[in-house]
Order: structure tokens, then sequence, then C-alpha cells
């Protein structure tokens, strides 16, 4: 038998035929997504669609074991990626096989597939994990909080880390099943809507689904043991609101707040249009932290948000969110005033409806409350720094700068604007700059100087009462006069001054 001798130029250049073009180019995604303030959340290289969670966690040892398959399109061809994740990974497989891991910085899991990843190809990573997510500390910081019979992940800008991989930026959105296996006698609560619970063994699964596109901080995990209500809203949206069953002397409080989930939202759509997603509801779980967080469809209230009694405002602003912040996102983090500015002022609205203060008299107290050398004046809202993102003046100057948007336009095309909005970007995300410009389409007038001033200009701006404004931009050099009495609401929208204090 006679062998044929292949030259080895003739072999490599044969092999080289047969390799894709996209594998030769191929190179690893960035780390980082390129957010200004986080530079390690998020990566580049590919957009996840969907996130399937499947879940068991023991209360008792805050042990939890998962499997997460995440579908993915390449946006370059990738001989490696990150996913963003702090717990102890066993295997990783890329469209079936077994795929190579290692681990950097604090969050940072670099998968290598078998296979380079070709553009636009839809991929699935699964990835099988464990571990303790109490144990597993960010510069000695968690977004796990233990409950005396459970544990909650709810945190911005980060929490997803703490019990699934994924592209942890609001960039990156997609819909989620979330399937999660806990002991009988215990509930597990997440985003959207409960398609199903059984029991076996001891062991009782529930599944949600929430079918919009959800960013990662806003997924929310719950397990213990909980008061649900249930509900449908005159349109059938599903309703479910969970109290933890040991909340003390703030129980009745929490539910005379969030029971009114369904009023507050109903209201809300006469504001920003039609409610963006698949249910409502709201959960209070017991914890010591102080904040509240706009955790999509399913918001998070933390007890001491009803230390003082019921206070409808702090829902009034998680349910916004749903709207601003939510559906649609802020494209890099240094945007927050795109969500909290709007959410602070849904409050306000809120407190005009009531007939506990309007929008202007909050507006006045609030910017007389402040001399001009405090140094809240020197926060900017349109790109506070990262150590300032829920600094007050985001919220309070935020939404001064909407009313003062308001004054220069008048109620007609500022409350188009307020609808519009969230319609043109529904499910997306959006710079200040983005709205901006939004404003004067929709205004016909210019306001980058309106903007600027109030979002970026350090200082105590003037700030003029609507008849000044209706004169021209000369008017607005007089400031107002200190309102005879404080806004009877002042005080219940004071309490919620801590909602992001994480």
């Amino acid at each position: 038998m006679r062998r044929k001798v292949i030259a080895p130029s003739v072999l490599a250049a044969s092999l080289l035929l047969v390799i894709p073009a996209s594998a030769a180019s191929a190179g690893p995604g960035a780390p980082g997504i390129g957010d200004s303030y986080y530079p390690a959340s998020g990566n580049g290289g590919y957009d996840v669609s969907h996130y399937d969670l499947r879940l068991q966690y023991q209360p008792k040892t805050d042990l939890l074991e998962g499997t997460a398959t995440l579908l993915a399109t390449a946006k370059q061809d990738l001989s490696r990626f990150n996913l963003d994740f702090g717990l102890k990974v066993s295997e990783i497989r890329v469209n079936g096989v077994k795929a190579k891991f290692a681990t950097s910085g604090t969050q940072e899991l670099e998968v290598t597939p078998a296979q380079p990843l070709q553009k636009g190809k839809e991929a699935s990573v699964v990835v099988k994990y464990s571990g303790k997510p109490s144990e597993y500390k960010v510069d000695g910081w968690s977004a796990w909080q233990r409950t005396p019979d459970g544990g909650i992940a709810a945190q911005e800008p980060d929490s997803a880390a703490w019990w699934f991989p994924s592209n942890d930026h609001p960039l990156d959105k997609a819909t989620f099943d979330v399937s999660v296996n806990v002991p009988d006698g215990t509930q597990a609560i997440s985003n959207g809507v409960l398609q199903s619970q059984s029991s076996r063994l001891g062991w009782t699964r529930y599944n949600w689904r929430s079918n919009k596109p959800q960013a990662t901080y806003l997924a929310t995990l719950a397990v213990g043991k909980f008061d649900i209500t249930t509900d449908k809203t005159a349109s059938g949206l599903p309703v479910l609101n969970a109290y933890s069953k040991d909340l003390g002397d703030n129980a009745g409080a929490a539910r005379a707040s969030v029971e009114r989930t369904t009023e507050v939202a109903e209201w809300l759509e006469g504001v920003f249009g039609p409610y963006p997603f698949n249910a409502l509801g709201g959960y209070v779980p017991n914890v010591p932290s102080g904040f509240a967080l706009e955790t999509q469809t399913r918001p998070f209230y933390s007890p001491r948000q009803f230390a003082n009694g019921a206070n409808v405002s702090v829902v009034v602003h998680e349910l916004a969110h749903q709207w601003y912040g939510d559906s649609v996102s802020v494209d890099n983090w240094k945007d927050i005033w795109v969500n909290e500015g709007f959410a602070r002022y849904s409050q306000w609205l809120w407190s005009e409806k009531e007939g506990e203060g309007t929008a202007q008299e909050l507006a006045d107290w609030t910017y007389a409350s402040r001399p001009a050398e405090d140094p809240f004046w020197q926060v900017k809202p349109g790109d506070p720094g990262a150590e300032n993102q829920f600094h007050g003046a985001v919220y309070d100057r935020g939404a001064i700068a909407i009313q003062a948007l308001r004054n220069e336009i008048g109620d007609e095309k500022f409350f188009k604007i307020l609808k519009g909005w969230p319609t043109e970007r529904a499910y997306g995300n959006a710079k200040v700059g983005d709205f901006v410009r939004y404003a004067e389409k929709i205004s016909g007038k210019p306001l980058a100087q309106l903007f600027e001033t109030w979002l970026y200009t350090p200082g105590k701006p003037a700030f003029a009462p609507p008849a000044a404004a209706a004169k021209g931009a000369g008017a607005r050099s007089q400031a107002p006069a200190k309102p005879a009495a404080e806004p009877k609401s002042w005080k219940k929208i004071a309490a919620t001054n801590n909602l992001h204090e994480h």
C-alpha cells in the first residue's frame, strides 16, 4: 500500500481552508461594558436576550445551588467572554460543549468556549454553581441580605452577581424565567407572574416569568415566610404583594401603604401612559436596611420605610420607576437623573393630587430650605459622580429642574412630554441628553441652557416662579420668597430621602 506524502506547507494550507475566518479573527470581549462610573460592570462582545435560572435555596444554611442558562448573541467574533458573578462555578457549557473558565478581579468570570462564537450567532451558555451569597463581598459590601427565615437579593447598581451570572449592566436587558426550589412552608418571590407552583419530597418550586426586557439589577429574589395578598387590576394584570410574618410594629403601616399599589399605578398611567409590564406588586421582608428599590414589577421596601406610619409616597416613587428607570433605563450610570429626578417629581405630583401641596410649593420649599453655601448645590444631578450617585441633590435639585421645565413650557406640553417619553423609549436606554432633545422637540423651545443650569452647573441657580418664567428668560433672576407654610406632604416625602442609601 502506497502512502501519499503531503508536504508540510501543503498540509498547513489545507488546514487553513477548513478553519472558519471568524475563528482566525476572533478576540476576547471587553471585561467591562464601558460605564464611566463602574468600569468593571457589564461586559463587551455579546448581548443576552434571556436568562433561565433554576435554583435551590436552603434558608437555614444560606446555600444557593443553581443552573443558569443564558441565550446570548455575539456582537463580534469571540474567542473569550466575561460574565459578572461571585459564587463558585463547577461547570460551564457553551452550545452544549464544556468550556474553560477562570476568575479575575472581584466579579469577572472569564469563559473560553471550545469553539469561538461567531458574530451575529446566538449561543447558549449554561453555568452550574453553588455558594452562600452572604459570604460574597465586594470591598466589604454585599447585595444579599439574610433574614430570620431566608434571604433577599435587592440592590442598586449591582445585585445579580450574588445569585446568578450575567452581563450586569442596564445596557443589556433581557427577559427572565426564575424557578426556585425551597423547603415546604417557605415561599420564593421574584419578578413578573407566578406561572406555576408544585411540591415534591418536602420542597416547593415556584416558577416566575418576567416577559419584558429587564435590567439585571432589577431582578430580585426573596425567600422566606410571607403573608401574600393577590388581586387583579381593572385591565387584568395580576397583583401580588408579600409581607414577612415578623414585621412587628411596622406590619400595619407597611400593608396600608403597599396595598395601595393598584390605585397608585392606575393614577400613574394617567401621568406616564400605559403600565409597561405584565404584573404589579411589592414586598416587605424583615431586613434591617432602610432603603427601597424599584425591582421590576415588584418593588422591594425595607420595613423602616414605614416606621412612622403609612407612607404611600414611597410606593409612588418606586412605581414611577417602572416607567422612568425600568422601562426606560440609564444608558450610563451617570444618567441617574433620568431615573431619580422623575421618581421624586412623581411624589410631588401625588402631593398635588392629594391636596397636600402643589409641585410648585414643594419646589419652592425645597429650594428655600438650602442656603446657597450648602454643599448640596455643588452636586450636579446630570453627572453627580459615582460617590454622589444617590445624593439628595439628584432627587431634589433634579425635581426642581423638572418643575423649572414645567414653568418654562406650560402644563400642556409638559405633561405631553411626561407621557410621551416612556413610550418613545419603551424597554430601552437613554442619556440625559436624549431627554433634553426630546423635550425640545415636543415643546418647540430651546431648553439646553435650562438643563445646563440645573443639571450641570455647580451653585444655587435662580429659580423663577411660573409667572416670571412666562415673561421670559430675563425674569428668572428673581428668586421666590420662602413659602409661608410647609407643604403638608413635606415630611412624608422627606422620610423617603434615604430610599437609595444602599
